[in-house]
């Protein structure tokens, strides 16, 4: 090839047009890495828009114990606060606020969830039971009852949490086995130690439901 072939040849690759390959593969990968700091830059944002700012009050309606209640609350305020300050409904107890005792445990959507572990506005749209929506009027309902007749209780400030961690592991398995019964009563603590009667009133409520 002579020099001015080479010359030609190197012009129509674009050497000498104003892009080398090198320059060409630099420039691409510019290209995406600004696309993709553009792409996060607009998730962000889109993030950012949907997080409610903390002290903002907002209107929720909560479904607690068969009836709809309307509240303005703050997003960063928690399920067992609003319960006991703003609803009156003091039998979901306040114990250590960190999720690890279960004194605060609810049943949402049938399901035991700690109450100082989930936001109000967390649980807008679901159903929410407490110890006091087992009842039927003044009727203890019979977990209530089987924790009664078992004396699954020494000081009592647990066992509100208990019968509906209890309650919960009976919806979704009406006939436990022992082991099922330690293991779905695991996440509530009882600082009297009154297990073995807490487990004798599980098994007890089972049969009493059946």
């Amino acid at each position: 090839m002579t020099d001015r072939e080479d010359k030609e040849s190197k012009e129509g690759c674009g050497e000498h047009a104003g892009w080398t390959r090198r320059g060409f593969l630099t420039g691409v990968g510019v290209g995406a890495a600004g696309v993709a700091v553009l792409g996060r830059v607009s998730s962000a944002s889109a993030e950012e828009e949907s997080v409610l700012p903390a002290e903002e009050m907002v209107k929720i309606k909560l479904k607690v114990n068969g009836r709809f209640q309307p509240l303005l609350v703050e997003p960063r305020w928690t399920l067992l606060f609003v319960l006991r300050e703003m609803l009156g409904v003091t039998g979901t107890k306040v114990g250590c606020e960190r999720g690890e005792c279960g004194a605060c445990t609810v049943l949402i959507d049938d399901e035991p969830r700690y109450a100082c572990m989930t936001l109000a506005v967390e649980a807008q749209g679901k159903t929410i039971t407490t110890v006091e929506g087992l009842m039927d009027g003044e009727k203890l309902g019979p977990t209530q009852e089987a924790f009664l007749d078992h004396d699954a209780y020494q000081c009592g400030y647990c066992t509100p949490g208990q019968i509906m961690a209890a309650e919960g592991l009976l919806r979704a398995n009406p006939d436990p086995e022992e082991g099922e019964v330690r293991i779905g009563m695991s996440g509530n603590l009882c600082r009297c130690g009154a297990y073995p009667n807490i487990r004798d009133a599980v098994l007890s409520a089972a049969k009493r439901r059946r």
